[in-house]
């Protein structure tokens, strides 16, 4: 009975299905029919129903946004061999620093981080750590040169800190906030700024400041700048102005005239020549840092700078001169007269290839600080203008080897060497007999990031 049963229903099951499957068919044929007479309605009436998907556009692939953090880091084992009798070059990193002093030394820490908001605007951030060697005293807290901490800690302070517009117009950036100014240092790669000032040519920042940021023109200001091709194509001839308060980083008190009381005005303008191995560049500024007083006319002093270049693979020539004068800068101790003073300077150097991973420079600058100057009188400075001294010629060599055994690592034996001369004569009160610091240094140098 049980077989019986189960033998009906299959039969029934299967019976059920087939019928299922014929009205699905003949359903789907129906409605097959039935779409088909509809679409040739339409296509009757001149109608349709397809819609067309608008295409995406090609995505831009040209430009990518840059977000690099970078830095690179200087310093020595240094020996001082021999040091000033009686402390001259207050603007020297070895200023203050006894004979037979030997020690490891950082002498700069860069940290900068450049970030693309989008491809017309970019920021750029630098930190800052520049000790020197000496150590002075501020009130009753020793510090190194301002750039520690009141425990003697190195410490990162802001040096640059800007936006970039590119291409304000074809050719031109405009850059607001704290930035390089075109004294020697500005380079700045991918942009409309100039990458070949005094500083990026020379290219042994590691060993030593060129010759008008060793004498203290500004190497940055807070402010804004236009900074240009006159031939955005090839960028063979260019441009940079920029107006800044003259206070570099500095938070003076507001009644100090450097801080943006009086405005610097810096112009630049750079060529290159013979497939751009010949490179010459015109600076200028101007900035006027006091008013007249009762006893000293209005103070403010300008540059003229001409740097020129001829770079090769083998060997590279440089060649830096310029004229500082400062109005009522000095005043004579014996007539007790403010007057003008004049500073020159001139820097020659040379670099080259040896073979392999060995190469080598060398450098000499003069620096006379007033032209003006009586041999017979004494005078002491009214400019605020660094660590300025009218007194002290100075005569500047370095020279040493370069090992580069990787790209962006450096070790360099060098020799750094001043010499001091008095301005005044023998005869004259206070006069000090010529000096020298000279210093013995094994410099290392790396950048990372770039």
């Amino acid at each position: 009975m049980k077989s019986i049963f189960t033998k009906l229903a299959g039969t029934a099951l299967l019976l059920s299905l087939t019928i299922a499957g014929y009205q699905s068919k003949a359903q789907g044929t129906t409605l097959a029919a039935v779409d088909t007479k509809l679409t040739d309605t339409k296509k009757e009436s001149g109608t349709t129903t397809d819609t067309k998907v608008a295409a995406k556009p090609a995505e831009d692939t040209s430009w990518k946004p840059q977000r690099r953090l970078w830095g690179y880091t200087f310093g020595d084992f240094y020996y001082d061999a021999h040091a000033d009798a009686t402390n001259r070059g207050g603007e020297t990193m070895y200023n203050g620093v006894p004979t037979y002093r030997n020690a490891f030394q950082f002498r700069r820490l860069y940290l900068g981080y450049d970030y693309d908001i989008t491809k017309k605007f970019k920021a750029e951030v630098l930190l800052a750590s520049e000790p020197n060697a000496n150590t002075g005293v501020n009130g009753s807290t020793s510090i190194q040169n301002g750039d520690n901490l009141v425990d003697g800690k190195m410490a990162f302070w802001i040096k640059n800190f800007n936006l970039r517009v590119r291409d304000l117009w074809t050719g031109t950036d405009l850059v607001v906030g704290e930035m390089s100014t075109p004294g020697f240092a500005l380079n700045e790669p991918g942009t409309n700024g100039p990458t070949s000032l005094s500083e990026a040519t020379w290219s042994y920042r590691s060993i030593e400041k060129t010759l008008t940021d060793f004498h203290k023109n500004n190497s940055y200001d807070v402010g804004v700048a236009l900074q240009g091709t006159f031939d955005p194509a090839t960028k063979n001839f260019g441009y940079v102005f920029m107006i800044g308060n003259n206070s570099t980083a500095s938070l003076l008190s507001a009644a100090n005239a450097n801080t943006g009381f009086y405005k610097i005005f810096y112009g630049d303008v750079w060529a290159k020549f013979l497939n751009q191995k010949l490179y010459i560049d015109i600076y200028a500024d101007y900035a006027k840092t006091a008013p007249a007083t009762a006893v000293i006319p209005g103070q403010e002093h300008n540059m003229f700078k001409i740097f020129a270049s001829y770079t090769t693979k083998p060997i590279s020539f440089g060649i830096e001169a310029y004229t500082q004068k400062f109005a009522s800068g000095v005043t004579n101790t014996g007539t007790k007269t403010p007057e003008d003073a004049t500073a020159q300077g001139i820097s020659l150097w040379v670099r080259g290839k040896i073979a392999g991973n060995w190469n080598f420079f060398g450098r000499y600058d003069g620096y006379n600080p007033n032209t003006d100057f009586n041999a017979a009188d004494s005078y002491t400075a009214n400019t605020n203008y660094g660590s300025y001294n009218p007194t002290v010629k100075e005569t500047f060599w370095t020279a040493g080897l370069d090992y580069n055994p990787i790209k962006n690592v450096h070790f360099m034996p060098n020799l750094w060497l001043v010499d001091y001369k008095d301005n005044r004569s023998a005869t004259t009160t206070g006069y000090v007999a010529p000096d020298h610091t000279l210093v013995y240094r094994l410099t290392f140098f790396y950048t990372f990031g770039k």
